[in-house]
């Protein structure tokens, strides 16, 4: 991994603010390869001693035996979107929408995320999907830099494909927004995540209040999508992506196929492949297996399709997203540290993994010169519970 001082231009553009010196001494250290007894200072946002040892020095917060380990980093969630639009047609207040999921997310464990938002519209029908990105990410950036966030925000853009306004709404960003993620999406009805029609139903009737007739007419109409625009636009988000120097991200691989053109396009990792054999050919690739805390926690997808415990049990599963449950990616790590019997590796999937996949080498690791993004943590049975959380040495939570 690399230092601090190499750090990519994308992890440059965090928070600035200089905190005040931190101490967090008598604690069990999740470091990457074990735990420790120790303490972690931070100066000037940066951790700049790891020690061994129970000593509490003056000033230190004596951490009394609970854990302390790296902030949470997160690469796809959907809360963003949650918080702008409470109910459907519901429209929020952006700037207080986007605070308050600041908040949210800080108070979880998260100090890290790259808040997806769509791009491809959809016009007419209760099908419709607005043009909204453009909008919010100049009022997210605005606020970023304002310093108004308690934790670092980056774009997350989800391109999708089975839609009429894709390529227009992708060529409205550019370097200066720093975009870290594109990721493909392909909803169309029949095929990766709604292989399952009657389970699309179930999911669209009840976000979008259709009756069946127009549910048929929306699956006709994403269909007619999918064959105008679903090649051309793949190659098109393909070429956009490196354009903005994005990491690149598929979403809802099922079948080895899906595979072998994600890594023909560059695909860093994958979001929620929905089989086991399209996780297996991800580890073939190359390509990092992403999966839903959610999922995990529930101990099924609520789309039908494979479990995330089912590739954690096949060693086929390097990162976890809150996807749509904040608070869930903490308590996913800790399952996952059950089901391996090895915490350090489990909190690697929330933390230092999607740090690697996201191109950000600053953070992720209890580790001298990196970022003072810091949880303690204490259990409480097989339940973690937040004792607090620090940004940049900052506490936030």
């Amino acid at each position: 991994m690399n230092s601090p001082c190499h750090a990519s231009s994308l992890a440059r553009s965090c928070q600035s603010d200089v905190p005040a010196d931190l101490c967090l001494a008598n604690a069990q250290m999740v470091l990457p390869d074990r735990i420790v007894t120790g303490s972690v200072t931070i100066e000037k946002g940066v951790i700049c001693d790891i020690a061994e040892g129970d000593r509490v020095l003056t000033g230190a917060i004596d951490c009394a035996g609970d854990l302390v380990l790296p902030g949470l980093v997160e690469l796809h969630t959907d809360n963003v979107e949650r918080h702008i639009e409470p109910r459907p047609k519901v429209d929020w207040p952006h700037l207080a929408a986007l605070i308050a999921h600041d908040a949210e997310l800080a108070s979880t464990g998260i100090t890290t995320v790259f808040d997806a938002m769509r791009v491809g519209s959809i016009h007419g029908g209760k099908g419709r999907y607005i043009n909204y990105a453009r909008k919010l990410a100049d009022e997210l950036l605005a606020a970023r830099a304002e310093g108004l966030f308690k934790i670092s925000h980056f774009l997350h853009l989800r391109a999708e494909i089975c839609s009429e306004t894709l390529l227009d709404e992708l060529a409205a960003f550019g370097l200066e927004d720093r975009v870290g993620i594109v990721s493909l999406m392909d909803h169309t009805p029949g095929q990766r995540q709604f292989r399952d029609l009657a389970r699309l139903k179930t999911y669209v009737a009840k976000k979008r209040g259709m009756n069946d007739m127009e549910f048929a007419e929306h699956v006709e109409n994403l269909l007619r999508l999918q064959k105008s625009f679903g090649s051309k636009h793949e190659a098109g988000a393909v070429t956009e992506a490196n354009r903005l120097g994005a990491v690149l991200a598929s979403h809802d691989d099922t079948t080895s196929e899906h595979v072998a053109t994600s890594a023909q396009n560059g695909v860093g990792f994958a979001e929620f492949p929905t089989a086991l054999e399209a996780a297996k050919a991800c580890r073939a690739h190359g390509i990092a297996v992403m999966m839903g805390a959610p999922n995990l926690i529930r101990g099924s997808s609520h789309s039908g399709n494979v479990a995330a415990e089912e590739l954690a049990q096949a060693d086929l599963l390097d990162i976890v997203s809150s996807d749509y449950v904040p608070s869930a990616l903490l308590l996913s790590a800790f399952h996952l540290a059950q089901v391996w019997d090895d915490l350090p590796r489990a909190i690697a999937t929330v933390t230092c993994n999607p740090a690697k996949a996201a191109r950000l080498h600053d953070r992720g690791v209890l580790q001298h010169g990196f970022r003072g993004d810091v949880l303690r943590v204490r259990t409480v049975g097989q339940t973690p519970m937040l004792r607090g959380v620090w940004s940049q040495g900052n506490r936030i939570g």
